[in-house]
C-alpha cells in the first residue's frame, strides 16, 4: 500500500508537469497566431487606405509612421522585409535596430517559400529565454506577395511555473497525508492479519521432536488461517507418531549395539581363559615342585578374567554407566605386566623405566585397555617374518604413558580417521568395537589415546593417563 501511494504520487507529479508544459506550449502558439492575425489585419487596413501604389518599394513609405501606431495598439513589435529578405521597416526604436537582423537567413526564406500556408514559425532561445518568430507574406489587393511580416514572440512562463509550483505543493501535501494514512492503515491491517500468523509462528518455533507439542486453537480466525492451523495440528499428530516410532527404533538399535558390544567384550576374557586352561593342561605336572605357585598364578589369571566378565555383566544392566567408573590407586606397570601374563606369544616384550607409576583407574578397565591393544597388535603381525610387539610404560610429566608398538602391516591413510569409530574394522572377523571402547574407557578417566602408523612398517598406540605423584 505504501509503495502504491509513492508510485502514484510520482506518476501524477510527472503527468502534471508534462500537462502544464503542453498547456503552456499550446497557449503560446495560440497567442502568437492571434497577435499575428491582428497585425496582418491592421497592415491590410493600412494598405487599403494608402494613396501610394501598393508595391514592395513603397512599403517603407506606407508604414513610415503607421508601423509605430500599429505596434502600440497591438502591444507587439514587428518587422517588415522585402521578398529577398532585406529589412524595410522595424517598429522598434532606432537605438534597438542593432538587435534586429537586417537580412533574413536563407533557410527562413526557403521554408517560407515551400510552406503550403505561406507561413513559417521558428523556435529558438536567447539569453536563457524561449521565443518564437513567425514569418508570413504581406499580400496586395490581388493576393500577390509584396513583403514579409516578421513577428518575434517571447514566451513568458513565470505565471505557469508559479501555478505549477503551487499545484505540486498542494498535491504533495495531499499525498503526504495519504502516505501517513497508508502507513497507519497498513500497520493496523498487518497487525490484524499477522496476529494469528504470529501465534502459528511461535508454535512452530517451539515445536520439538523429542517432546509433546501443543496444538493451536484460535477463535474468529479467517478461513485461510483456519486451514493453516488445521494443517499444523495434523502435522503435530503425525509428528508424535513419528517421534514414538523413532524413539522405539532408537531403543531397539541401542540394545542391539549394546548386545554386540557386550558380546565383543565377553570374548576378550574368554579367549585368554581358554588359552590359559589349555596351557595349564598341557604343562600340568603333579610332580613339579612349583606346582602350587603355578596353580596360584593360574587361579589368579582366571579370577581376573572372571572379574572382568562379572563387571561386564553388572554394567549391562545400565548402559549409561558402562564402563563403570571405579577409581582405584594403581601401580600401572604392575597392572600392565599382569595383563600381559595371559598372552603366550614369545614376541611380546614388556619394559618400564620405573617400577612404580601411580594412577587412579579401575583395575579391570585398565586390563581391558591393554588387552585390546595387544590383541590388535597380535592380529597385525601374523604374516611378518620376525614379529615383535613391545609394551612399555613410562612417566611423561603429569602423565603415565603406555605404548603398544608392533612391526605389523600398519594402518592405511584412508582408514586413519575411522580407527576409533564403533563397528569399523579391517579384519575378516570381529565387530570393530575394541578400539572404540578403549578410547571411551581412557577418556572416562580424563586420559587420551592416539597412534602413529606407517603402512608396511608398523603402528604405535599411545595411552596417556593422569599420573599421581606421591610426596617424598
Amino acid at each position: 500500500m505504501i509503495l502504491l501511494v509513492l508510485v502514484a504520487s510520482v506518476l501524477i507529479a510527472g503527468v502534471t508537469v508534462i500537462q502544464y508544459r503542453e498547456q503552456a506550449k499550446d497557449y503560446h502558439e495560440n497567442r502568437l497566431e492571434r497577435k499575428e492575425e491582428q497585425i496582418r489585419q491592421a497592415i491590410t487596413f493600412t494598405l487599403q487606405r494608402t494613396t501610394y501604389p501598393i508595391t514592395t518599394a513603397n512599403l517603407g513609405l506606407i508604414f513610415k509612421d503607421e508601423i509605430y501606431r500599429i505596434a502600440i495598439i497591438e502591444n507587439a513589435n514587428f518587422n517588415l522585409y522585402d521578398l529577398e529578405g532585406q529589412l524595410i521597416k522595424s517598429s522598434r526604436p532606432k537605438f534597438d535596430n542593432d538587435s534586429v537582423s537586417l537580412c533574413l537567413e536563407t533557410h527562413v526564406l526557403n521554408a517560407l517559400r515551400g510552406s503550403v500556408d505561406k507561413r513559417y514559425v521558428e523556435a529558438a532561445a536567447a539569453a536563457g529565454e524561449r521565443y518564437q518568430a513567425s514569418y508570413t507574406y504581406i499580400l496586395d489587393g490581388k493576393f500577390k506577395p509584396i513583403g514579409i511580416l516578421h513577428l518575434p514572440y517571447f514566451e513568458e512562463n513565470s505565471f505557469y511555473y508559479s501555478e505549477l509550483r503551487e499545484f505540486l505543493f498542494r498535491l504533495g501535501g495531499v499525498y503526504l497525508l495519504m502516505l501517513f494514512s497508508a502507513v497507519a492503515l497498513a500497520y493496523f491491517i498487518s497487525k490484524y492479519i499477522t496476529r494469528s500468523l504470529q501465534t502459528v509462528s511461535d508454535k512452530l518455533i517451539q515445536t520439538r521432536l523429542a517432546r509433546t507439542n501443543e496444538k493451536i486453537f484460535l477463535d474468529d480466525a479467517s478461513e485461510e488461517i483456519s486451514k493453516l492451523i488445521t494443517a499444523y495440528n495434523g502435522m503435530i499428530d503425525e509428528l508424535e507418531l513419528s517421534a514414538a516410532k523413532l524413539a522405539r527404533s532408537e531403543r531397539e538399535q541401542a540394545w542391539r549395539e549394546m548386545a554386540k558390544q557386550v558380546a565383543h567384550e565377553i570374548k576378550n576374557p574368554l579367549t585368554p581363559m581358554r588359552l590359559s586352561v589349555q596351557s595349564f593342561e598341557r604343562k600340568f605336572n603333579p610332580e613339579d615342585p612349583e606346582i602350587r605357585q603355578r596353580m596360584a598364578e593360574f587361579s589368579k589369571t582366571l579370577i581376573q578374567q572372571i572379574d572382568t566378565l562379572s563387571s561386564i555383566a553388572s554394567a549391562f544392566s545400565n548402559f549409561a554407566k558402562m564402563p563403570a567408573q571405579q577409581n582405584e590407586t594403581l601401580n600401572v606397570p604392575e597392572i600392565v605386566k599382569l595383563a600381559l601374563d595371559i598372552f603366550n606369544e614369545p614376541y611380546i616384550h614388556f619394559m618400564t623405566d620405573s617400577e612404580e607409576l601411580i594412577a587412579k583407574m579401575d583395575r579391570t578397565q585398565l586390563i581391558r585397555v591393554v588387552t585390546n591393544l595387544v590383541k590388535n597388535a597380535i592380529q597385525a603381525v601374523p604374516e611378518v617374518p620376525q614379529p615383535r610387539i613391545l609394551v612399555s610404560v613410562a612417566a611423561e610429566g603429569k602423565w603415565v604413558k603406555i605404548m603398544v608398538a608392533d612391526n605389523g602391516v600398519g594402518i592405511a591413510d584412508a582408514n586413519r580417521d575411522k580407527v576409533f569409530e564403533p563397528k569399523f574394522t579391517t579384519k575378516s572377523s570381529g565387530m570393530g568395537l575394541g578400539l572404540g571402547m578403549v578410547r571411551t574407557i581412557v577418556e572416562t578417566y580424563s586420559g587420551s589415546i592416539d597412534f602413529t602408523s606407517q603402512p608396511g612398517k608398523g603402528t604405535v598406540f599411545t595411552v596417556r593417563l593422569p599420573r599421581i605423584v606421591e610426596p617424598e
